[in-house]
């Protein structure tokens, strides 16, 4: 724990307090900027960046570095904005390298286009130093978004290598998506994710740092959120894509994302992670994976001159198990980045959110998690602070050697589902209207205390 954090059992203190005690915490084992020569806390997340990646893979280093520290996520987040933000804001033409020139597919035919790229050593270094900077400010007073709680939520959530040779997964949980973006608006967000990789980490580390990045850039963002993640994810797929010309890599990931804004619940999804609904006990259908052997899926990718054949599983070309994703740059345009996207509004009686990769619910039906979640909170007088834990231990249990991510986000106290009891066996509803838009049934639902997740996908 770092120095600036409250000790445990000591008596609560307002957010205004707490972020107090943090800020003075990291001037305490931070008293000056770095010099040239003094060693950061963290490392560059690559070696040269672009000018469209610069935003989002600084904010995911000081936000990480943050939460590391234990800070708040309100604080960091909103820490982090001021900084990136400041950053951004200088001439970044000081870190830019020789430009270079890329390669159409990753063959020798170059593009006539060359690119900038940015010295991604150098801008860890300048981050730091604007991150020390605000700091040092607001240790006199605190701005307001940086000390007003966000809408509090209980998030369980576990990640396992599994038997597999890498981990390939990696999981989002934003719990201050306006303090991170600087919004200002009265609609409280949140922002979840799961991105299940294959053929390398790259893709689901990129979507993973930039698809909520590009949801905040868009105007659409207050207006069209569904359509806003939609487009992120295209957006995504679009810069991914790029560094994969210049850097020759061919991984691809799937994904699935949550934004709740307010009391609507939005979600956009490619490939086969999913998210299901859980409300009074019982499973609602949100969604349908993309796979090759759902029939639009096959002939959209015959139409496009692909093939989809049986080879152990159904697979695009005889290689990818799954017809939409981010990446797979030697698969476009048969594995398509267009997302589907849902909307539904929260009416206060939905019990959790369970976003899960395939690795989990390739053998753990939607029921059989929901009967696992309520048994788990049974046995553990309502907590449910490590319910994906065990998640996790059902899907290793029934057989499963993939990368297993599982990220539960209760919607109403968790002690409180106890009281409906056990769902009714096989009971799934699924309601056509939420895979085509938006659906208006009521408001938000109450406050929840929050607590931390349970852990995290390790680094590479």
């Amino acid at each position: 724990m770092a120095s600036g954090a409250p000790k445990e059992g000591s008596p609560r203190a307002s957010p205004a307090e707490e972020a107090q005690v943090f800020l003075d915490g990291f001037l305490r084992d931070f008293p000056a900027p770095p010099g040239p020569e003094t060693p950061l806390p963290w490392k560059a997340p690559c070696a040269v960046l672009s000018h469209e990646e610069v935003q989002g893979e600084l904010a995911e280093l000081a936000l990480s570095f943050l939460g590391s520290r234990s800070m708040p996520p309100a604080l960091a987040s909103a820490l982090t904005h001021a900084a990136v933000s400041q950053l951004l804001q200088t001439d970044l033409s000081e870190f830019e390298k020789p430009p270079v020139t890329e390669h159409e597919d990753g063959g020798e035919e170059e593009d006539k286009s060359p690119v900038t790229l940015l010295d991604a050593r150098s801008l860890a270094r300048s981050l730091f130093t604007h991150l020390w900077s605000v700091c040092s400010s607001w240790q006199e007073e605190v701005p307001p978004t940086a000390r007003t709680p966000q809408q509090p939520w209980l998030v369980s959530a576990h990640a396992i290598r599994n038997t597999r040779r890498k981990m390939e997964d990696r999981h989002v949980a934003l719990l201050a998506f306006n303090q991170l973006f600087g919004l200002t608006d009265s609609v409280d967000r949140a922002y979840f994710a799961v991105f299940d990789g294959h053929g390398g980490v790259d893709a689901a580390k990129f979507a993973s740092v930039h698809v909520h990045t590009n949801a905040a850039r868009q105007l659409g963002l207050a207006t069209d959120p569904a359509g806003t993640l939609r487009e992120a994810f295209r957006l995504t797929d679009e810069m991914f894509l790029r560094r994969a010309k210049r850097e020759r890599l061919q991984s691809g990931t799937t994904g699935v994302c949550a934004l709740i804004a307010g009391g609507t619940l939005h979600i956009a999804w490619l490939g086969d992670s999913q998210v299901i609904l859980v409300q009074q006990g019982q499973v609602v259908k949100l969604m349908d994976a993309h796979r090759p052997e759902r029939q639009d899926e096959k002939e959209r990718i015959e139409a496009l001159g692909g093939f989809v054949s049986h080879m152990d599983c159904w697979r695009v070309n005889g290689t990818l198990a799954v017809s939409r994703a981010i990446g797979d740059i030697f698969q476009k345009p048969y594995v398509s980045a267009e997302a589907d996207a849902a909307s539904r509004e929260l009416t206060g009686t939905e019990d959790y959110l369970l976003l899960a990769c395939d690795g989990f619910f390739d053998f753990v039906s939607p029921e059989d998690a929901a009967g696992l979640v309520q048994n788990h909170l049974a046995q553990h007088q309502g907590s449910g602070l490590h319910v994906a834990k065990e998640l996790v231990a059902a899907a290793q249990e029934q057989g499963s050697r993939d990368n297993i991510t599982v990220l539960v986000v209760f919607l109403r106290d968790p002690r409180d589902l106890l009281k409906a009891g056990p769902p009714e066996a096989g009971a799934v509803h699924s309601e056509p209207s939420e895979l085509n838009g938006a659906e208006k049934v009521g408001g938000a639902g109450p406050p929840l205390p929050t607590l931390p997740c349970d852990s995290a996908p390790p680094k590479p």
